[in-house]
């Protein structure tokens, strides 16, 4: 299963578990000065950030894969919503021909099968940024206990590569989200959507991972990426 059904599948039940991407549309808020009109946010899954949005705004465009999210995000004459992937150039010529004050991205931008690519097609559409990034640094004791590499990349290679097509900063911060159990918190990576879909171990390794794991918390590390304040 690819990530965007994963995403789609689980839409109903994805509002419940995105504690930590609500946690990073707070913080990518708080780095926008003005209030931008027309807005993009690429990976707008359910709504999550239109909802943070507390000002006025003419146009916002929501662009997502998955179409079970589409169907969620709030809807209005001002919301225009398409069923697009950005690792498709035919999305990013489309959205040339829009006038933007502002783009975000949060917690969507670790699926690029090309990170440097779509930098650069961000970055054609001059505008503003903020982007959140999950990073290699997430679920790293998890990974470790479990002897698995992870799918994400590093901050270092997120760094790398927006600064060649940036002009913004660049900010890691580490998260810890609590959980009673190891079973509830194995309960939380599956409906979260964090995981990326990926299901590599056996029922026997996943068993002795419930078992061995030696935190109260999982771990989250998220590369934030935003245009200085004017």
């Amino acid at each position: 299963m690819n990530v965007s059904s994963e995403f789609s599948r689980r839409a109903l039940e994805y509002g419940n578990y995105n504690i930590i991407q609500n946690i990073v549309i707070e913080k990518l808020l708080t780095h926008v000065a003005h209030k931008p009109k027309r807005i993009l946010d690429i990976g707008c899954g359910s709504g999550a950030l239109l909802r943070a949005i507390d000002w006025e705004y003419e146009h916002f465009c929501g662009v997502d894969f998955a179409q079970g999210m589409l169907e969620l995000h709030p809807k209005s004459s001002k919301i225009e919503l398409l069923y697009a992937d950005f690792n498709q150039n035919k999305l990013f010529e489309n959205l040339l021909t829009y006038k933007w004050d502002f783009i975000f991205s949060a917690s969507a931008l670790q699926w690029a099968h090309d990170l440097e690519k779509v930098f650069y097609c961000i970055q054609k559409l001059n505008a503003p940024v903020a982007l959140a990034i999950f990073t290699s640094g997430t679920f790293k004791t998890l990974n470790e206990t479990a002897s698995i590499s992870s799918i994400l990349r590093s901050a270092d290679e997120i760094k790398n590569l927006a600064k060649n097509y940036f002009d913004a900063k660049f900010e890691v911060v580490n998260y810890k989200l609590e959980f009673e159990s190891t079973r509830d918190m194995f309960r939380y990576i599956k409906k979260s959507g964090v995981s990326g879909s990926r299901k590599i171990l056996s029922y026997k390794e996943s068993k002795k991972l419930l078992e061995e794991y030696p935190l109260s918390y999982l771990e989250f590390e998220v590369a934030f990426i935003y245009s200085p304040s004017k």
